[in-house]
């Protein structure tokens, strides 16, 4: 049929679709399931990624260990064995169906700089233009607290962003998603389509095996980050590998059918489309039905490139809290002058990255720039970090915040890459950028971070935050067909 597009498709398998969670042994049925499916979507012209856990298992499995270790070097040891087996295994897999294969290993930390962020993007892009699928897992072997990704459900979302994916299939133990656990509520339903993943309500009971790391928790998260770079994201059942091609053949079908009813001159109304749809499904034949799962729909104005990276690529080390001036200032273009800033978590360095977390000012307390620059100044140099007038202590010892902790709550809007670290920005937080020179006795920039340095996540239709990298609360259904 004319008109099909080819996609790029990332599928995540976790530990539990590889490794029986008893017998540690490799699932092979299952393995060699996710191979064919591999190499069909190949064969129609897709390129194709797998973000494959599975190293621990596997090492537990040649090692003879029952029980996951609970310390990080037996857990990092086991991983570095296990790898081999793993990437040995799907290498085999695939050489009978002579399909060649690449091993990208990867921690936060090889794509934290920008550079090396875009040589995975070109690595991955060499690779696929050659019809070679890359396999991809953390790299446990190094990782550490500091520079993980998580879960590797995170890890395949920020794959799929990295790629410009079209397609993120996460693979769990159930079909889709439900509006409570069907195991105890038979009158669950099925949430098949969701448009706005911050206004869905589904059941996230599921925790995962006890050697993998996510549950259906993390795979929202990862959702939730994926569509927010303009990927559709699916929830399907791990034991049924086949479901990823008939779900691609699906979609894939159903765009060209709906193209080529487009494609006829004027602008069909939505029933005089649907009508030539069911003509040409008529002409062509029928699209069958896709397996069960659910779809979550991407955002129409996608976070990609440097916006992207700046999110999802680097890892925060602190927090500067901004007020709501600052925040609308980002949202038109503008950089972050450090009179917007009211508060400063952590300690950080200059170039690197911190959350952006807008709360209220207490009302009542004199924002710090509205004084005599005399008193700012003998404030500061009396505190050391803070000034007197933005701090109150208690005779219990306990100390007031200089925002609301509470109505509203504070919420994370975005990332920034900061000129000045953490010490210097507590500072002159508060402060007009003119009188930076003054405290400091220089001034590297008017700004605490430039413009092209932040990036701020969007809001869902009910005001939470879509594209973060944390959970957020989540409410009633919509959704909603391609």
């Amino acid at each position: 049929m004319k008109g099909l597009k080819h996609f790029t498709v990332v599928i995540k398998l976790g530990t539990s679709s590889i490794v029986d969670e008893n017998s540690h042994e490799p699932i092979i049925s299952i393995l060699s399931l996710i191979v064919e499916t591999a190499v069909k979507l190949r064969k129609d012209g897709h390129r194709v990624v797998l973000v494959s856990s599975g190293a621990v298992g596997m090492g537990m499995r040649r090692m003879d260990v029952e029980k996951r270790p609970k310390d990080l070097p037996s857990i990092q040891a086991l991983a570095a064995v296990g790898q081999c087996k793993l990437i040995n295994l799907w290498d085999t897999l695939f050489s009978q169906l002579r399909q060649p294969i690449a091993q990208i290993l990867l921690t936060r930390n090889d794509i934290a700089d920008r550079t090396q962020y875009r040589n995975a993007q070109n690595t991955f892009s060499a690779l696929l233009s050659r019809g070679i699928i890359p396999i991809v897992n953390e790299n446990d072997t190094i990782a550490v607290a500091e520079i993980k990704f998580g879960d590797n459900d995170t890890l395949s979302a920020i794959t799929a962003g990295m790629v410009q994916a079209d397609y993120l299939f996460l693979m769990t133990d159930v079909d889709c998603l439900y509006t409570a656990n069907p195991r105890t509520h038979p009158d669950a339903e099925a949430i098949e389509v969701v448009t706005d993943i911050s206004s869905i309500v589904a059941d996230v009971s599921s925790s995962g095996s006890s050697l993998g790391t996510g549950g259906m928790s993390t795979k929202l998260v990862a959702a939730r980050l994926a569509t927010s770079a303009g990927v559709t994201t699916v929830i399907t059942r791990s034991s049924k590998p086949g479901n990823v091609f008939d779900i691609v053949n699906y979609v894939q079908t159903l765009r060209a059918h709906t193209s080529e009813s487009s494609s006829h001159p004027g602008s069909p109304s939505a029933d005089e489309a649907q009508n030539s749809l069911s003509v040409s499904l008529a002409r062509n034949g029928p699209v069958s039905k896709p397996p069960l799962h659910t779809r979550f729909l991407p955002d129409p104005h996608p976070i990609r490139d440097r916006r992207f990276w700046l999110l999802h690529g680097l890892a925060p080390h602190g927090t500067i809290y901004i007020d709501e001036g600052a925040h609308r200032a980002l949202v038109g273009k503008a950089g972050l002058l450090p009179v917007g800033i009211v508060d400063v978590e952590g300690q950080f360095a200059q170039q690197e990255a911190v959350r952006l977390v807008v709360v209220k000012r207490v009302s009542g307390l004199t924002n710090v720039a509205s004084m005599p620059f005399s008193l700012r100044l003998n404030g500061v140099r009396k505190s050391g970090n803070t000034s007197d007038h933005e701090e109150s202590v208690e005779s219990n010892g306990n100390t007031h915040k200089n925002y609301e902790s509470h109505n509203p709550l504070p919420y994370e809007v975005g990332r920034a890459l900061v000129i000045y670290s953490a010490t210097e920005i507590r500072r002159i937080k508060g402060l007009r950028s003119a009188e930076i020179q003054g405290v400091l006795g220089y001034a590297d920039s008017e700004y605490v971070a430039l413009r092209e340095n932040i990036s701020l996540v969007k809001k869902g239709s009910n005001g939470v935050e879509s594209g973060s990298a944390t959970p957020t609360t989540i409410e009633a259904p919509s959704t909603r067909e391609i």
